[in-house]
């Protein structure tokens, strides 16, 4: 449950009004620990968004200039991996417009005072990525908000990734608004979730609340009193934040109160939890609706194991890592949104495919571009701190901005480089990077930076090497006493030296000078062959570790030497900053093109990542036309594990044929082949090449999967209330360009209730323009084919052999799809034959099913005028895909046109009619 906090941190006698923040967990609601009262109707002439205030005073403040100090500090505590933040110090919080006071909730890790102050959420330094990791821990902030009275069912999103300072905005209002909502919450990966505190009144929680806190149990929750869910205070956060070549973005956001009212909240909190603001005009502000990329749903993320995979969570056998080949994070990221939301525009998908097409051919360019994109740092993570100013200056801040710049450095280095394998390249996206990346204002920060960070200074490995390369940044002669505090840092350094070597020739063993971060300066040596008088180190030698014959001490001189380097350090660091910050400013002026060299490469480096899966196996390219045609598809995943070429199959799927039955003994291939269609469409719309010799796809803008589960005991659902749900959430959003996947429907009931609702649901579903591939056990459903022209049979052939010796009947799967019903009956107790099951037992049961297989399946055939009207709308169906999408010179196309003459005429002869079409031979 969540409890109020009997303890309060942070004094705000100071403040005009508090802003209500509480961190809780999920598992229940209390109102006594939403800390303001739902505030009145006063600000808002938007329906439901009625608690914004007119006053400035109460609004979120906006951000101010670095030298507005705040006298306070906070700390971080995590509770069940969740972010609980608090304050650690009870001094004033007091800010302009009102600050925010902030309440720990019980059980919190620590107490007040125990943990030092820290100014950073998290610590945001840029790493080296030869090799990137898919996901390095959830840093996405969310808030949430919902219009209430006739607004309620409009929902605002707003999110920013801690690592990447782009304040993305999303609005949903339409069906399946909750579905979408929590899908898009999912993909986000949250590790906080805000939400106004009147989403809760009196322990009953909204619709949307009940469903976030049911969804994301794991994640923290923070309610936030509802005045400061303000759309006015959002607009004018982003048309102060927004970077001008970003603009554009508040024509859309204008008029979208609810995704700006959820803005608002997420930057003043932000802003609170971190003790720092946004420099004015650096952020990148997006509004991305739903209509712009196709959905695919939380749980068929979860059945088709895009990027996590069901029994090994730490394994790669998922989509994400059969393409992941990236060299950056930014790379590894922006792959993993494009599989988790496909594109739906077949102009972006074809130039993506131009790319990676020439990629492929040009293989200097793909070496080259490889070989640049690798030395490249985490971009998006290095500008998300250069934007952000502190309101305090610590020595960990001062040391942590000059590594910034040197970081930043060493970025731009890398852009002539990238600038030069880009030059002589063909396809429009490559040349649109090429020309983004000749902008002069590259160059002009390079030079900015340069006029106060010594041109040697680079970026390298290891805490000593980097320590000194951040002492050394600065250029000499720009701050007479930095360079005094510096020379009084190299005579201490040269002065441990020398007292190493004192203390080497004293006891004449071979030591040497080491140094971590941890430790600082300490005495190092390798012994062997040495004997101490005792067995013992001289008593001098203090704070000895030893790892077989290395050993590693200290000497009390040595530490004294240590804190007056400290103190020298913290004086170079401090007078650095003051210069660090000057430039700082300036680069803040052009911070524009560094989103665009984050673009291009985490742009670049997904595109290398595809061309790259295509090298490892035999890929093709697909084509978008108004058919799923795959000609020998593979499973994709499957050919990873098994490190060779599956079994491929031919998928066929057309707007006169869109629903197809598959039906099969277990453990024939059903579910793998449902899966590889849906995989294989996913890779077309990310724009990747596709397992199979030939594969043409029609977009989908929905991808629904329906996959046997198991009960689920933590929410105390059975099985088929489980299906039941997940089928009805298909129902209820699916449209005509949706790809639905149905696996096992009605399994968890009785025979009879099982064929109805599947009955039922195919006949719901037969009706739309919708792609359905819909995988049964249930063969009376194979009887729809003669109701329906626009059902086909599909089953996946098994064969029988027989033991020589001993004559037993054996059942090979061969994992291919043929047209038709299966022929197979009882094929579940052939598996139970393979079980320890008594053959008695098998026995009785097969006698028992003949009996109840003749009662129930009743042969049913269709009359010859209904066989007529199927032939007639099959011919009707492939003419019109043929006018639309025929590429066939007229040689070849009056041949086609032939071959569906005679299989018109066949169907006919085969319903009894006769075949006659009446043609003029030219």
């Amino acid at each position: 449950m969540f409890r109020s906090s009997t303890e309060e941190l942070g004094d705000t006698s100071e403040c005009g009004q508090t802003w209500g923040v509480s961190p809780m967990d999920t598992s229940g609601l209390n109102q006594t620990t939403l800390n303001g009262p739902a505030s009145a109707s006063s600000g808002s002439s938007h329906q439901g968004l009625d608690e914004g205030s007119t006053s400035s005073s109460n609004g979120p403040s906006l951000p101010r200039m670095a030298s507005d100090q705040f006298h306070h500090s906070f700390r971080l505590a995590r509770t069940n991996s969740s972010l609980l933040a608090a304050v650690s110090d009870s001094s004033s919080l007091c800010s302009r417009g009102g600050t925010p006071k902030l309440k720990r909730t019980p059980g919190s890790a620590g107490a007040p005072g125990t943990h030092p102050a820290r100014t950073p959420l998290t610590d945001l330094s840029a790493t080296s990525c030869s090799t990137a990791t898919t996901t390095s821990g959830a840093s996405v902030i969310v808030a949430v908000v919902e219009g209430r009275g006739l607004a309620r069912g409009e929902i605002g999103i707003a999110s920013l990734n801690l690592k990447c300072p782009e304040l993305i905005l999303s609005q949903f209002a339409d069906t399946g608004v909750y579905a979408k909502v929590i899908t898009k919450i999912h993909i986000l990966v949250p590790l906080e979730i805000l939400m106004p505190d009147t989403a809760s009144e009196k322990g009953k929680g909204t619709k949307l609340f009940n469903l976030i806190t049911e969804n994301f149990p794991g994640v923290a929750f923070t309610a936030i009193q509802r005045k400061y869910f303000n759309e006015r205070k959002g607009l004018e956060y982003i048309q102060q934040l927004c970077a001008p070549e970003f603009g554009t973005v508040l024509m859309e956001v204008q008029t979208k109160y609810y995704c700006l009212a959820a803005a608002a909240a997420l930057l003043k909190y932000l802003e609170f939890i971190q003790n720092s603001i946004y420099a004015a005009k650096s952020l990148k502000v997006s509004f991305k609706g739903s209509e712009q990329t196709a959905m695919i749903d939380s749980a068929s993320v979860t059945n088709l194991e895009l990027v996590v995979n069901n029994r090994d969570h730490r394994s790669e056998h998922t989509l994400l890592g059969v393409l992941n080949h990236t060299k950056t994070p930014g790379g590894a990221r922006r792959l993993r949104s494009n599989i988790l939301e496909p594109l739906i525009d077949v102009d972006t998908i074809n130039i993506r495919l131009d790319t990676i097409q020439e990629l492929l051919q040009d293989e200097e360019l793909f070496f080259g571009l490889k070989n640049a994109i690798g030395h490249f740092l985490d971009i998006d993570q290095l500008l998300s701190v250069l934007v952000q100013i502190p309101k305090q200056e610590t020595v960990q801040i001062a040391e942590a901005k000059i590594t910034h710049v040197i970081q930043l450095k060493h970025t731009l280095d890398l852009v002539p480089r990238l600038r030069m394998v880009l030059k002589n390249c063909n396809t429009a996206l490559l040349k649109a990077y090429s020309t983004s990346l000749e902008d002069n204002r590259f160059d002009m920060i390079l030079e900015q930076i340069k006029t106060v960070i010594n041109e040697d200074t680079a970026y390298l490995k290891g805490s000593l090497n980097m320590r000194t390369q951040k002492c050394y940044a600065v250029r000499p002669n720009i701050n007479e006493f930095l360079d005094i505090a510096r020379r009084a840092y190299t005579e201490i350094v040269d002065d441990i030296a020398g007292l190493v070597n004192q203390m080497g020739e004293k006891y004449g063993l071979p030591m040497r000078t080491s140094f971590s971060s941890a430790r600082g300066f300490f005495i190092q040596m390798k012994l062997e062959g040495v004997v101490f008088p005792e067995g013992k180190l001289p008593p001098e030698f203090i704070k000895v570790t030893k790892h077989k014959n290395n050993y590693g001490f200290t000497i009390a001189d040595l530490m004294k030497m240590n804190d007056r380097c400290d103190e020298a350090l913290r004086e170079i660091f401090h007078m650095s900053y003051v210069v660090i910050c000057q430039l700082l400013s300036t680069v803040h002026e052009h911070i524009h093109c560094l989103y665009k060299l984050s673009d291009a490469v985490s742009m670049l480096d997904m595109l290398l990542s595809l061309a790259n899966a295509c090298t490892t196996s035999d890929y093709v390219r697909p084509e978008f036309t108004d058919t799923l045609a795959i000609k020998q598809g593979r499973h994709p995943i499957l050919e990873r594990i098994v490190g060779q070429q599956p079994v491929s199959n031919n998928s066929y799927i057309s707007e006169g044929s869109n629903f197809v039955i598959i039906t099969g003994p277990n453990m024939s291939g059903k579910s793998t082949y449902l899966k590889q269609v849906a995989l294989c469409q996913i890779m077309a719309q990310i724009g990747s090449f596709v397992p199979a010799e030939y594969s043409s796809f029609r977009v989908a803008d929905q991808i629904f999967t329906r996959i046997g589960v198991d009960d689920d005991f933590e929410t105390n659902s059975s099985t088929f209330m489980l299906e039941m749900k997940e089928i009805s959430y298909i129902i209820h959003n699916v449209s005509d360009r949706s790809l639905i996947i149905v696996d096992e429907l009605g399994r968890g009931t009785s025979a009879e209730e099982g064929i109805g609702i599947c009955h039922t649901v195919c006949e719901f579903l037969l009706s739309l323009k919708a792609f359905t591939l819909f995988a049964t056990h249930y063969l009376e459903l194979c009887q729809l084919e003669s109701l329906y022209p626009n059902v086909e049979n599909q089953h996946m052939e098994v064969q029988h052999t027989r033991s020589g010796d001993t004559g037993e009947e054996r059942v090979v799967y061969t994992y291919l799809l043929n047209r038709g019903c299966s022929e197979e009956r009882h094929y579940g107790l052939r598996a139970a034959e393979m079980t320890a099951l008594p053959s008695n037992i098998i026995q009785d049961a097969k006698i028992i099913a003949s009996k109840v297989s003749r009662q129930l399946l009743a042969k049913h055939h269709s009359d010859p005028e209904t066989q007529r009207q199927r032939a007639v709308y099959h011919l009707a169906t492939r003419l019109l895909q043929t006018a639309r999408n025929s590429r066939l010179d007229p040689d070849s196309l009056r041949m086609y046109l032939k071959g569906l003459k005679k299989q018109y005429e066949a169907e006919l002869q085969a319903a009894g009619q006769p075949a006659s079409i009446d043609t003029e031979e030219e």
